[in-house]
């Protein structure tokens, strides 16, 4: 499922906003294609669970989970199937969003379910050190995203580059292969010049998109910051 994704990307999460709920879902992931299209830009989105199957169907675009469970079928009331997000359109999985932290141990257990149902594995952390911990389980994607500066609109890229230039420099010497996102306070095109700049592939933004004034507009201008 990876080869479905080139880098620079841009990965826009829904997180539980209202303004990407339902329909509003919809139509925000349609501008997102249109975008992507008008700019030949890799750009993806990653819904509410209730969205998944129906953006799947008319967006154009791929379609991420918010997140799955370590588990395998069966007893599992409430909780989020591998197989279930892949048979409603999702190719792959956000995992270990600061919002829903998990155990090292079941970001391992998640990231070996992706890899066996081919689903691409979106991996965020906090730090330079927990990236390089998460970089030796292998995933496909890391997105460095410091926590204290999510939802800002203060980009990490600006206030706090070191953690980029660090990151990158500690999951390289383990993993020279996973691509590096990153994220956290993400709001204008030049937030997004900036991160690819300092050696990052591509963002994970949310607010700055969901929550602008014109989404079309800003998802306009963070493509046209990925020709650096």
């Amino acid at each position: 499922m990876l080869e479905k994704l080139q880098t620079p990307l841009i990965i826009v999460n829904f997180k539980t906003y209202l303004e990407a709920t339902g329909e509003k879902a919809v139509e925000l992931a349609k501008k997102a294609e249109k975008v992507s299209l008008e700019t030949k830009t890799s750009i993806s989105v990653a819904p509410q669970f209730t969205d998944i199957a129906t953006l799947a169907k008319t967006a154009k675009i791929p379609v991420f989970a918010q997140h799955i469970d370590p588990i395998q079928p069966g007893s599992h009331t409430g909780h989020v199937l591998a197989e279930s997000v892949k048979e409603t359109g999702a190719i792959g999985t956000l995992i270990n969003h600061s919002e829903r932290q998990l155990k090292l141990s079941d970001i391992d257990a998640i990231i070996k379910i992706t890899r066996q149902k081919n689903l691409v594995s979106v991996v965020c952390a906090n730090n330079p050190n927990t990236s390089a911990a998460v970089a030796s389980l292998k995933p496909d994607i890391i997105a460095i995203e410091p926590p204290e500066l999510i939802g800002t609109g203060i980009p990490v890229s600006k206030a706090k580059p070191e953690v980029i230039t660090d990151t990158i420099k500690l999951v390289r010497e383990i993993n020279e292969n996973v691509v590096i996102l990153c994220g956290a306070g993400i709001s204008r095109g030049e937030d997004v010049k900036a991160a690819l700049k300092l050696g990052t592939q591509g963002v994970l933004v949310a607010s700055g998109i969901v929550k602008a004034k014109d989404p079309y507009m800003v998802l306009r201008e963070f493509a046209e910051a990925t020709r650096v």
